[in-house]
Formats: structure tokens, sequence, C-alpha cells
């Protein structure tokens, strides 16, 4: 038992380390090995528990007492609840390799909550601040000679280059930003009882955290730690003695300046190479980023008061989305999160669901406020970091890893406190039955291979599946039919992987019976999905683009073309890809007929019907009105081509695709001027398109 107890002991930390654990070969590298090895911990962790309480140990079942102890087992049962009657338990429960989270990554997250609140000392606080100030800064560290990766473009073993912001050992940003945003206090509180030899290294990690925050340039972070660093400047000045009150009355006025220069130079700074100051400077309303976010919380928020009790359950924040999806207001095509915490508790699990995650909070704040009661030196860390991921996670939302640390710092405030206030001793509510325990356990730990050890076979086939998908199609298939054979839940994810295979760059690169096989591998993988997840509209929208994509020589399977339209416009009305689709099978009838046919002004007529419907549910987006002009013009109307276009040009706010549309309706029309407009508009998002170069060149040849 000694060992099993010990093996334990280093289990319930073993999730502190993941933010530094990522493997290269995989789907989501930088997430998706960290929830399945969160996942493993868990089932290893309750193995061990089980048979250890079975074989006689003493655990501490009296704090169990302690009031708010029970809000993360009420959260866990509101959310099962909300799932079950739900949209779908089965994705409620096992999420996607691309987010991980769901029903068990919660499970597992408040199951460690109970392992530690049962099962740690008092002297467990110094070692788990320890090794999250040593994890925390080694992910800076990381995040920081990856921005120097980016900067210089020189490559360091071992350092991922980003796509985009640098989002370090997390792949994402603010995701990063948001652990970061945690783990600098709980440095800070490290450093309070570090050694001389251990303050230097703490302090140095510390600032560079602080440092690789404002790199990652997420505004909600930084906005917060600003925030919440004012509030204790002002506290300081007043509450504190008067060398104190000194320092903190000086921070807090060149705070304060910094803070007016920063705004009354806030258009240049808009400019600035910097990210971060330029992310900064370039809030406002008009932002895309902000726009989008507000634009999610009114219209998603909207959706949630229709289910304000039992809500759409685990994962499926994504069905409000896309029924309130509209182009002409948000960039972004696919949502599954809110970027707000609060807002995606309610719309999973309800009100309650809500009330509770907010009780998770406001318990950390309970807890350090009572410990500085208690004199712990620690308190004002507890309450800044409870402080600052309360107001970050009003723009970003958890993943695994920062509500593992959340929900163990909780219970490890919960231990602590309850030690300083004195506490009884641990017990053993079971007679030793150590065989039973050993079977038990054993059988436990075998969850490990559907929870892990087969999602992990599935997410490095599809891995395989992608990388051979060119040069060796019949072994990409077979890499799919293989990961589909396991039968995990990486079954919408081996889908949405052949969609863009298919459509991406198998269309564009093969030719021939290799392009047939690899359509009816994305048709077939598509259509399973699309009969399993009848809720799915972006399953709906990729399989109706596939069957509209057919090569050459196909039958065109029409009935699954058009119930996959019905379904992608039921689900997601504003869309504008089924609508798109629509027009083109009308128009692609009607070019069968010669020109000037009855026949083919009758399709084209079609055509134009399906636009204009299109167009009077989403009246401000560009791109309809120019391939309604397009079609006016083909069917002989001019002028209402040039009302369609000059729409088309009011609502133009810049893209490739529209660009394209615009120019190539302009140069038809002989419209010279709005061509090379467009054709500008074209280079600017396109530089190396040699065609609209040639063609810009030719115009302004002759004054344009």
């Amino acid at each position: 038992m000694k060992l099993a107890t010990k093996l334990y002991g280093w289990v319930l930390l073993a999730p502190a380390f993941l933010p530094l654990f990522y493997v290269e070969g995989m789907m989501y590298p930088l997430m998706a090995p960290k929830t399945l090895a969160l996942r493993a911990f868990g089932i290893i962790a309750l193995a061990l528990f089980s048979y250890l309480a079975l074989a006689g140990r003493s655990f501490y079942f009296s704090r169990l007492r302690i009031r708010g102890t029970w809000i993360p087992a009420a959260l866990l049962a509101v959310a099962y609840l909300s799932s079950l009657f739900g949209t779908d338990f089965y994705r409620s429960f096992w999420s996607t390799f691309e987010r991980g989270d769901g029903l068990l990554t919660l499970s597992v997250c408040v199951g460690y909550f109970y392992f530690i609140l049962l099962s740690v000392e008092s002297s467990w606080w110094p070692r788990f601040l320890k090794i999250i100030a040593w994890v925390g800064s080694l992910a800076a560290l990381y995040l920081v000679l990856q921005w120097l990766v980016v900067t210089s473009g020189m490559d360091f073993l071992f350092i991922v280059k980003p796509n985009g912001r640098i989002g370090g050992t997390m792949g994402n940003a603010a995701f990063l930003a948001a652990y970061l945003g945690m783990t600098f206090f709980l440095t800070l509180a490290a450093l309070k009882d570090a050694g001389s030899q251990l303050r230097p290294w703490f302090i140095s990690g510390a600032i560079l955290q602080l440092f690789a925050i404002l790199l990652t340039a997420t505004r909600g972070t930084i906005l917060a730690l600003l925030l919440v660093g004012g509030l204790w400047l002002v506290y300081a000045a007043w509450k504190e003695n008067e060398n104190r009150r000194r320092y903190a009355r000086a921070a807090l006025a060149v705070l304060l300046l910094l803070s007016g220069l920063f705004f009354l130079f806030r258009t240049e700074l808009a400019q600035a190479p910097f990210e971060p100051v330029r992310r900064l400077a370039s809030i406002s309303l008009s932002d895309s980023t902000v726009a989008s976010r507000l634009f999610l919380w009114q219209n998603i928020s909207r959706e949630a008061f229709a289910r304000p009790i039992t809500g759409y359950g685990a994962e499926h924040i994504a069905i409000a989305f896309d029924k309130v999806y509209d182009p002409s207001a948000i960039l972004e095509e696919w949502f599954d999160r809110s970027h707000n915490a609060y807002l995606d508790y309610f719309v999973q699990f309800g009100v309650l669901g809500a009330l509770l995650y907010i009780g998770l909070v406001g318990a950390l704040v309970y807890l350090g406020v009572r410990l500085q009661k208690l004199g712990d030196t620690s308190a004002p860390f507890l309450i800044s970091l409870a402080a600052v991921y309360a107001l970050q996670n009003f723009f970003v939302f958890d993943t695994a890893m920062t509500l593992w640390l959340l929900l163990a710092l909780l219970a490890v405030c919960f231990v602590r406190a309850s030690a300083l206030a004195g506490e009884a001793n641990p017990t053993a509510i079971l007679n030793p039955r150590p065989a039973t325990g050993a079977l038990l356990g054993f059988g436990l730990l075998l969850l490990v291979i559907p929870v892990a050890l087969q999602p992990l076979r599935a997410n490095l086939l599809a891995f395989e599946a992608y990388l051979y998908q060119i040069v060796d199609v019949p072994r990409a298939n077979a890499a799919t039919e293989k990961g589909l054979t396991l039968g995990t839940y990486a079954d919408l994810e081996f889908g949405y992987n052949a969609y863009f295979m298919y459509t991406e760059e198998q269309i564009n690169r093969l030719t021939g019976d290799i392009l047939h096989v690899a359509y009816e591998n994305a048709k077939g993988v598509l259509e399973r999905n699309f009969k399993r997840y009848p809720y799915d509209a972006r399953t709906a929208v990729y399989l109706m683009q596939v069957l509209a994509a057919a090569p050459p020589g196909v039958v065109p399977d029409n009935v699954l073309l058009f119930e996959a339209l019905a379904r992608a416009i039921e689900a997601s009305p504003k869309r504008a890809q089924p609508w798109y689709v629509l027009a083109n099978l009308s128009i692609a009838q009607a070019n069968t007929y010669p020109i000037g046919s009855e026949e083919r002004l009758a399709g084209y007529a079609a055509a134009k019907d399906i636009l204009k419907r299109y167009i009077a549910l989403v009246p401000s987006l560009a791109k309809p009105h120019f391939i309604l002009a397009q079609l006016e013009y083909a069917s002989g109307d001019r002028a209402a081509a040039s009302l369609e276009a000059a729409e088309g040009k009011i609502y133009y706010k810049g893209d490739l695709e529209t660009a394209n549309r615009a120019a190539s309706y302009y140069e038809s029309v002989l419209d010279l001027p709005n061509a090379a407009f467009f054709l500008r508009e074209i280079l600017r998002y396109d530089p190396e398109n040699a065609n609209a170069r040639t063609d810009l060149s030719q115009l302004e040849a002759q004054g344009y």
C-alpha cells in the first residue's frame, strides 16, 4: 500500500505538468495530448483512490462538511442532467479532439477536486505552489522563445512555429494568457515561502510570465491584470503603512499618466509595429474582434433564454450559434464557444449551471478572505487570482488546463483553511478489503483504454490520413476507415478532415480514378455523420459542398444533396453556402440550353429568385448582390444588374471572394473605373494573383 500511496500522490500532481506537454504528429498536437493525458490521469487517480479506500487508508472525509465543498459536485450533477435532456448526450460526454472538454473532462476535473480535498495534508500547499510556479515559468519561457523564432526567423529545437498569434505550448494565445494569468499570482504566493536560493528564480519567473502575457496580445487578460493591479494600488495608497502608501501613490500616479498618454495617442499606437500595443489601442466597437464578440453575446444570449432551465447540454453551443449566424455581422464561420465562460455555462447548463460556475469563483474569493483573516500571507494573491480569472473569463473560456487548475487550487485552499482553523484527523470508513480494492482498481484502470488509448489511436490515424491525402490516397482512406472502426468520438472530426482534404487539396491536385476514390471517401464519411448527427449544421454544409463538387463522370446523388441543403438551411438559415449551391444548380441546368432560349432564361430566373430570397435574409452582405448582378446581366437586364452591383459596392467591407466577383462583373460590363478598384482589392488580399495584376496593368495604362 505504501507504493500505491506514493504513486497516488504523484498522480494528484501530474496534471500540473500538462501545460508543458505536447506531441507532434497528431491532430491538434498542442491541446489533444493534454486532454487525453488528463483523462488518463483521472482514471488512474480514481483506481488508486478506490484501492486505497478499500485497503483501509484514512482520508479526510470530515472535510466534506465544509461549506462550499458541494459546489463542484452540484455543478457536475446539473451538467449531466442538462446533457441527458439536451441535444445529444454522446457528444456532450466525449466532446471532440479540438476542444477536448465535455462531461468527461469536467468529471475528471471535479474528481480531482475531491481527491485532493480528501487526501492531502496542509503541507501539500507549498509543494503545489512550487510546481505551478515552475511550470508557469517554463511555459512562459517557451512562449518567449517562440516569439524570438517569429521575430528573428531562426529555428529553435523543440519550438513549434506558430500560425498567427503566438500561443506557446497551448497553441492558442488566449488559452496560454488565461493560464499564465493564474500562475503569475501563484508564483508570487510561492515566493512568500521560498528560500533564499529559490526567490530569485521565482521573481524571474513571475516577470517572465507577465512578459509572456503581454506577448500573447490577449486583451482580456492584460486588461484584467491592469484593473486588478490598479485596485490593489488604490487599496495600498490608503490602507497600508506610510512607506507603502507613498510607493503605491507614486505607482498609481505613473499608471494614470501612462493611461492618459495611451488614450491621447491611441490612434497612432493602433498602427504600432508591436502587436500587443496595437491590439490594445485598436479596441473599439468597430474593431472586428470586438464586433464579433458583441454579436455572439447578444444573439447567443437570446437563444439561451429560450431554454433557461435545461440548456442545450454540454458541447452544443454551436447549435445556438448556427441559428443566429449572420455573415454580414461576423467574420468567423463556425463557433462552438461564445468567448464568455459565463454565457457558455448558461447556454449549456441553464441558469443553475451558470450560477454554480460563478459559485466556484466566489468560493475562491471567500476562501481568500477567510485565509487572510487566519493570517495566511498568500491570501491577497488568491483574491487577485480569483479577480483576474473572473474578469478574463468574460472574454475567453476555460480549457481543461485552466479548469483543472481552478478546481485543484480551490481544493487546496479548502484544505489550508481547514488546517489553519483546526480539523479532525483522517478516518477510514470501511473495513480493510485489499483484495477487493485491488480488483476494483484494476477494473477501473481498464477504462484508460476507451477513455484515452483508443481515442489516441484514432487521432493518430486521422493525422495519417491528412498526411497521405495526396501522395497515397488509398492509404489515407484506409487510415480513415480504420479510425472509424475504433468506435470513438473522432467520427465528426474524421468527417471535417475528409471535407478539407477533398475540397482544398484533392480536387485541385488529383485527377481521374484516384480523384473519384477521394470523393467517395469524403462523401461516405460525411454521409455517415450526416445520419448520426442530424443537428450538426457543419456536417450538412460540408456534405452538401462535397456532393456539389463531384468530379466529372460521377452520377450526382441529388436526393442526398437536396436533403443536405434543406438541413443546412434549416439549421443555419443565414449561412450563404447552401443558397449559393441551390442557385448554382439552377444556373448549371440553365447553361445546358442555348443562349437566349426560354429554358435558359427560366433557369436563370429560378437562380435569381433563390438569391433574392437570400438577400432578403441578409441584405447587407455584398457578395450575393454581385452574383445577382452577373445573373441579371446574363439575362439581358442591364439596369437591374447595375442596381444590384451598386448595392453590392455599398455593402462591400473588404474580402477576396467578393472582390473577385465584383471585378469579374465590372470587367464584363466594361465599367473600367470600378473594375480597377476591385482589381486593386484582389491584389491587396492576394498579391501573387498574376491575372489580376495583368488586367490592372492594362487598365492603369488607360488611366484608370
